[in-house]
This record gives C-alpha cells, sequence and structure tokens, in this order.
C-alpha cells in the first residue's frame, strides 16, 4: 500500500523507549518491491523502533488520507492516526495475521474514526430526499441518467473530475456519506460496513444506493452548470 501524503512525518507516536530492544535496521523487512509485512511484523512484535518507523513511514501517508475522509477535519484525522497505532501497537500481540498487515491497520483507522464522529455533538439526521431523481407522473426520471452513476471510487479514479466528486460527496448527508465512503472508497464489504456503523447489512444496502443516487444527481447538476466566463 503506497503513501500517499507526507505529512505523517509529525505523527509523533511510537512505543515506550522500555519497550525498545536493540536497534534494527529497517533493510530487513523493506525492499525494492515493498514491505515484507511477515518480518515487519515480527520485528513490531520484538519491539525495534526502526520497524515503528517504517510503519509510519510506509503507511501513514494512506491512513491519514483515509481518516481525513472520514472525519473532514485535519486535527482531528491526526489525532485519529495517533489513536490508531497506539491502539495497534497495544494490540500486536492478539493480530493472528488473517489479513495483510495493512489491510489491519486501516480497520483500525476507520474504526477510531468513526468513534471520534460519534463523540462529537451529532446533529440530527439530514434528509436525502432532495438530493435523489425527481421522476414524472408516468414514472419516467425527470433528468435522464448518465455514467455519473458509478460507484464514487471510479470517478475518484478520473484525474479532471475528481476535485468535484470529492465536494460533492461532502454534501451528502452524513449518515449517507460514511456509507458510500466505506463501501465504494475504503472498499468495506457491506457486511463490515453493517457491523462497524451497527446496521444491518439491508441498511447498508439501501443506504448506500440511495446515496450513489444523491451524488449522480449532485454531479449532474454540478456539470450542467455553464462554464464561467473569463
Amino acid at each position: 500500500m503506497p503513501a500517499t501524503d507526507t505529512t505523517h512525518a509529525s505523527l509523533n507516536v511510537r512505543p515506550t523507549a522500555a519497550a525498545m530492544p536493540r536497534p534494527l535496521s529497517a533493510g530487513g523487512f523493506v525492499h525494492g518491491d515493498g514491505v515484507d509485512e511477515r518480518q515487519l511484523l515480527e520485528a513490531l512484535r520484538a519491539g525495534h523502533e526502526a520497524a515503528f518507523e517504517t510503519m509510519v513511514r510506509v503507511y501513514g501517508g494512506r491512513l491519514l488520507s483515509v481518516a481525513r475522509r472520514i472525519t473532514q477535519n485535519d486535527e482531528d484525522a491526526r489525532d485519529v492516526v495517533q489513536s490508531a497505532y497506539l491502539s495497534a501497537f497495544r494490540a500486536l500481540s492478539d493480530f493472528e495475521g488473517h489479513c495483510l498487515l495493512s489491510t489491519w491497520l486501516h480497520r483500525i483507522v476507520v474504526n477510531t474514526a468513526l468513534m471520534r464522529l460519534r463523540s462529537r455533538k451529532r446533529k440530527p439526521e439530514e434528509s436525502i430526499e432532495v438530493l435523489l431523481p425527481a421522476f414524472q407522473d408516468d414514472g419516467h426520471h425527470v433528468e435522464q441518467f448518465s455514467d455519473w452513476s458509478a460507484p464514487a471510487d471510479r470517478l475518484l479514479e478520473r484525474k479532471q473530475t475528481r476535485a468535484t466528486v470529492r465536494a460533492c460527496i461532502q454534501q451528502l448527508p452524513e449518515n449517507y456519506r460514511e456509507v458510500l465512503i466505506l463501501r465504494d472508497i475504503e472498499e468495506l464489504s457491506t457486511q463490515e460496513v453493517a457491523d462497524t456503523l451497527s446496521m444491518t447489512a439491508t441498511a447498508v444496502k439501501v443506504r448506500l444506493h440511495r446515496a450513489r443516487q444523491a451524488l449522480s444527481t449532485l454531479l449532474r447538476k454540478e456539470y450542467a452548470q455553464p462554464a464561467a466566463t473569463s
């Protein structure tokens, strides 16, 4: 998993010095084609500082981006990643390796970020109805659908529309935005999203469908606006 942000260097979280054995070179688990996660995990469990620093360097940018997408706040995102690192370090002995280390860290950050959101004074649940497609009396859509109905992760892959897609996602009500981000961007399974948000899988599917419809409507409206003249 490549790092996408260099600001993780300021995330000053590491195990205490008392837990650290002799220094270990990062060369033992970092290779030209990536990180040997098995060796990195062993070094982390042994408390080697170089292993912790490698984990932050390799995964920090991606994890910070995940936290930002969920919390929508840089300061909260940094706090989330710091807390996630500490949680991961404390739980290393319980990590059984059934998934990649990077996947495990990703899940911890997602859960920590959602807990941070829950700790805020939550706004009353917003309606999404105004953002959903309108229908004519004969049952046909008022507007013609286009490829804006594609999943959000595919839309974000298009460089020319990425900023607009992100801005439109932020306009979705929080309870729908969470599901869309977790399912379409963070690529959690339907059941994982359900477990994370304490919802049924059916509720996740319904909310995701409506969130995608709303995003499509917002994008069509955005691109239907006449281009600004210089």
